[in-house]
């Protein structure tokens, strides 16, 4: 089983994974954020957000990092730019949801007046009302596109980094073709 968190796009791998090995089911799992280090009780391998907690018993191969995003409604004016910078987003409402994976301080922003959203989908909602800003990773700005809303690169925000983890003394066949594939490897190369 392989877990993977929201906007993390294992859909090569599982294709390369099904025609490689047909005989091996591979099954997703979604998982929370705020739940991947608990998951390896349940799971084979995951792909993760890093950094994640206690890694010493986890092998991570670091995939990938995201650019991030200001989710916005579709008619505010920060829309007028292509990117936006930290500086932009002064006395803004910036929404943090409770599932954020950015950590993002935002100096000269305006806290909400209300809860923080439970989730990313919530915030993005709220945003779609015309009130504040979010920012995420751009692949759960694509999750959670709405017709209602835009986004924007924040060119000096944090990246987020995606990267495949396992136990280390969990790590079987299955296991290590899914490296692999994921490394890049073709079906006739040896490690």
């Amino acid at each position: 089983m392989l877990g993977a968190v929201p906007g993390a796009t294992p859909g090569k791998w599982i294709g390369l994974w099904r025609e490689r090995m047909p005989h091996v089911t591979l099954v997703l799992r979604e998982i929370d954020v705020a739940d991947q280090r608990t998951v390896f009780d349940d799971v084979d391998a995951a792909l993760v957000r890093l950094p994640i907690d206690a890694p010493d018993d986890l092998h991570l191969i670091p995939l990938y990092d995201e650019q991030p995003v200001v989710v916005m409604s579709a008619d505010a004016d920060l829309t007028a730019g292509d990117e936006i910078e930290l500086a932009d987003l002064a006395g803004e409402v910036v929404i943090v949801p409770a599932d954020d994976v950015l950590g993002i301080n935002v100096p000269d922003a305006v806290s909400p007046a209300f809860t923080a959203p439970a989730d990313t989908a919530e915030a993005i909602a709220t945003v779609a009302a015309g009130v504040g800003v979010v920012i995420v990773p751009m692949s759960l700005a694509r999750a959670n596109r709405r017709r209602d809303v835009e986004y924007r690169v924040l060119r000096d925000g944090p990246a987020s980094r995606v990267a495949l983890a396992w136990l280390r003394d969990r790590t079987t066949p299955d296991v290590e073709a899914f490296v692999g594939i994921v490394r890049g490897r073709t079906a006739r190369s040896s490690r």
